[in-house]
């Protein structure tokens, strides 16, 4: 079974397998590599117990952020769960092990801190600085897309923030607006080191047995996001990040991403192309830098080529910025998330997020004193759902033309005793069907209504969901607990 380093002492004394010395032509070549190494945030022996679980956060291929407050003192984490199973089966072992190294190693207001980590038969934990006030993503949904004063502070903290990371060798190659998070009184921290990758004379120690992908060119990230050159199989260069932020700030400004299509296909064809299409209302200022940024070159990017980050920071876009005091300024008042309507009853709020995919097995669940992820949560993440990165373009076979998108997910159609896999798919059309992912063959057309009475959606917890038709109720599990997102996905189409 998968393990963490363990030592009373918090230090990982792993012995180096390699010469020291020894060094390739890849990008790994010069990162340092060390027999011991201290932790900063130690490995504790508490149990997933030691805490009350609350709302989700976020969920990935083999891991869940959860609100998680210490019993005994009251702090509140934000808990990224991850399954040993998984991780070993996928081989992401040194991938995970990547992510906590890096974490412990950096140390700059703009990066989520990681405090603690633990395990147990089942799951790593590791206990990460809780930023209270969500993600850009979530802002810019609620406000529609942002005034160019706020998108500029925010835009400057995550160029302040990338210019550390890529000072420490390291290319972080998943930016986009849900991987930066806002602290409760508005400040900005990238997230989500999962993708991290060490360039050469990266000042990161790296243990013998922890290290991303051999080539720097392996596609990680999310597709509307990711830059031309990646998608040509070029390495990664500290560029990628700057690409990304381009493509963060077009979505700041306009509510939309620049590359956004029906399929991660789409995507990347227009991303290579380059079909880029500002709106009238960007400002001289926000075309250029966005334009400068998302340059097919990516040694030409402001950041990347000669002159480094002074070239972005002096950029006419961020005139104003007092960047020795980014984090002493008052930022944007954030806007929160709409409370649930009183009338709506359709969730139980005495149902805990259940964790009994988590921790040991006997673990049981506390007092009813564990958060829920509400319906109004739920409601917040509805333009989410068009998941592009999810969407492979085999699917697209099965749209007709000008049908795009709106939900997609692998989830379990429960029968009796059995289950089987489908791809379920939720279309503008409207239209909703479920197909067999290995034969590629549909399975079902469940009839579309926009009457509630004739089709309607029932969730029985935040994986379990029921399609209700007049003469058939179909079950389904989505193991990303999207089942309100689907409720809501399918409501929005009936009554838009």
């Amino acid at each position: 079974m998968l393990e963490m380093e363990r030592d009373p002492d918090s230090k990982s004394r792993i012995q180096n397998s390699n010469s020291p010395s020894s060094s390739s032509n890849n990008n790994n070549g010069n990162v340092q590599r060390s027999k011991s190494f201290a932790f900063r945030a130690p490995q504790e022996n508490f149990t997933i117990q030691d805490f009350e679980l609350g709302k989700i956060y976020g969920v990935g291929s083999y891991s869940k952020v959860v609100r998680a407050k210490k019993k005994d003192t009251g702090i509140v984490y934000a808990l990224k769960i991850m399954d040993k199973k998984f991780i070993t089966k996928e081989n992401k072992t040194a991938y995970v092990k990547l992510e906590r190294i890096v974490l412990d190693q950096l140390d700059h207001p703009g990066i989520v801190r990681l405090y603690f980590t633990f395990q147990d038969n089942y799951s790593l934990y590791m206990a990460l600085e809780s930023c209270e006030g969500g993600e850009l993503f979530d802002q810019i949904t609620r406000k529609g897309r942002l005034s160019e004063d706020e998108a500029r502070f925010y835009a400057a903290e995550v160029v302040d923030a990338l210019e550390y990371i890529h000072s420490m060798g390291l290319i972080h190659r998943d930016i986009k607006p849900e991987n930066l998070l806002f602290t409760a009184d508005g400040h900005i921290k990238i997230a989500d080191f999962g993708s991290v990758k060490p360039m050469q004379d990266s000042c990161i120690t790296v243990l013998p047995n922890a290290a991303s992908d051999d080539k720097a060119c392996t596609f990680v990230g999310t597709a509307a996001y990711v830059p031309p050159e990646v998608l040509n199989s070029s390495p990664a260069t500290f560029g990628n990040d700057l690409w990304a932020l381009g493509c963060t700030l077009y979505q700041m400004l306009s509510g939309t991403s620049p590359f956004k299509d029906a399929s991660e296909w789409l995507i990347f064809q227009r991303i290579i192309a380059r079909d880029l299409r500002f709106p009238d209302y960007f400002s001289e200022e926000a075309r250029d830098l966005i334009d400068h940024l998302l340059d097919i070159d990516p040694s030409r990017r402001p950041g990347a080529g000669h002159g480094g980050y002074a070239v972005l920071k002096n950029h006419p876009f961020f005139e104003g910025v007092d960047w020795k005091n980014l984090r002493g300024e008052t930022p944007p008042k954030l806007v929160l998330e709409p409370m649930a309507q009183s009338g709506d009853n359709d969730h139980d709020p005495g149902s805990p997020f259940n964790p009994t995919h988590i921790g040991d097995s006997s673990m049981t669940q506390n007092d009813g004193n564990v958060g829920v992820s509400s319906s109004a949560e739920a409601t917040s993440h509805i333009t989410r759902l068009a998941s592009i990165d999810s969407f492979d373009s085999k699917w697209q076979q099965f749209l007709d033309p000008g049908e795009s998108v709106v939900m997609i997910s692998m989830v379990k159609k429960l029968q009796k005793l059995t289950s089987k896999k489908v791809q379920l798919i939720l279309t503008n059309k409207p239209k909703l069907i479920y197909v067999d992912p290995s034969k590629l063959m549909v399975k079902g057309n469940i009839i579309w209504s926009d009457n509630s009475d004739d089709l309607s959606v029932q969730v029985t917890s935040p994986s379990h969901f029921k399609i209700c038709t007049p003469k058939k109720v179909r079950s389904f599990e989505d193991v990303k607990q999207r089942a309100w997102q689907w409720k809501k996905a399918i409501e929005s189409l009936q009554n838009q």
